[in-house]
């Protein structure tokens, strides 16, 4: 075959290929969506996620199944989309968990093994204590817990849990020690109430209820600024303590996602996201929308991946989950 023959042999091939596989794409979504909660049914991230899914299945016109698969702070559900078919079928509803499990060692990979689609929402954690403690700001237990290091028990979702991630900041800003006490995210709110432990870090939409109802109080937010749900509670930043650690929502899929999936799923997901549902569970539980896109939400995540790096290593906590 002379060169002019194989070139144009060349030439219809890629047409042909290209003829078949866009098409495809271009169809996306034509079947269910798995997404996959890495928190158990009644957990903050499963409200969240739920209501999402919801308004995202909306947007693409195909059903978004969210599932639950909890386990390792994150490590079961991460695990399972990486290793999902990278199709945009299994799709991931990330956290700060992303950043904390793998970086405590609970997976063998970072959370860059996975693609980012983009932010949905963010919001502080919060500092719970019961409604009849004694302890009326952050810097009464403060000083209680330095006077009696290792006496007080705080609660949080589990070992490399955002949440833990929270408390361990706070020991380190604070000068504190206290006994940590992983419980999973639903268990860790009526052992507060109970009196198993002192105090938790927890997300509102955990707590909002028992918040209003007075049984529970919050001492102290982790994000940037106060917020308007709860205007009377300080930052750490405002107690004195320089560190901020939003919990972020966000959507991730499996490595080699083909792009035009990806810019699908982003698309839809800026628009679910700012959807009144979405506002409304907001204005409800005291979450923020706050959308970043994929290239935004790459360089939050490395941002907060440095800061998670650091306090772990304080903590003697980096990688401690496996070799690596």
């Amino acid at each position: 075959m002379g060169k002019r023959h194989f070139l144009w042999a060349m030439i219809a091939f890629i047409l042909v290929v290209g003829l078949t596989i866009h098409p495809a794409w271009a169809a996306y979504p034509d079947k269910a969506i798995e997404m996959i909660i890495h928190m158990g049914a009644g957990s903050a991230p499963d409200i969240e996620g739920r209501v999402f899914a919801s308004e995202l299945s909306k947007v693409l016109g195909k059903p978004v199944v969210p599932i639950n698969r909890e386990g390792g702070g994150g490590a079961v559900a991460y695990t399972h989309v990486k290793n999902s078919r990278p199709d945009g079928y299994t799709i991931a509803w990330n956290s700060m968990s992303i950043l904390s499990c793998t970086n405590i060692g609970n997976v063998p990979f970072d959370y860059d093994a996975l693609d980012q689609i983009g932010q949905v929402m963010t919001q502080p954690m919060w500092f719970t204590v019961r409604e009849d403690a004694k302890w009326k700001t952050i810097q009464d237990f403060v000083a209680d817990a330095k006077k009696d290091p290792g006496k007080f028990k705080v609660a949080s979702a589990g070992t490399g849990s955002s949440t833990h991630l929270a408390a361990l900041a706070l020991d380190q800003f604070a000068g504190i020690q206290v006994i940590h006490i992983p419980m999973g995210a639903v268990r860790q709110t009526t052992a507060l109430l109970a009196g198993e432990v002192d105090a938790c870090f927890s997300v509102s939409s955990q707590v909002i209820d028992l918040i209003k109802a007075k049984k529970l109080r919050f001492l102290l937010g982790t994000g940037e600024t106060r917020i308007s749900v709860y205007p009377e509670v300080p930052t750490m930043k405002e107690a004195g303590y320089d560190v901020v650690l939003e919990l972020f929502r966000g959507v991730s899929v499996p490595k080699g996602t083909p792009p035009e999936v990806k810019a699908k799923l982003e698309d839809a997901l800026m628009k679910a996201a700012n959807t009144k549902a979405m506002k409304d569970l907001g204005e409800r539980t005291g979450l923020i929308i706050v959308t970043r896109n994929a290239a935004d939400f790459e360089n939050y995540l490395a941002k907060a991946d440095k800061l998670i790096k650091e306090i772990l290593k304080k903590a003697g906590l980096y990688r401690s989950g496996t070799k690596k």
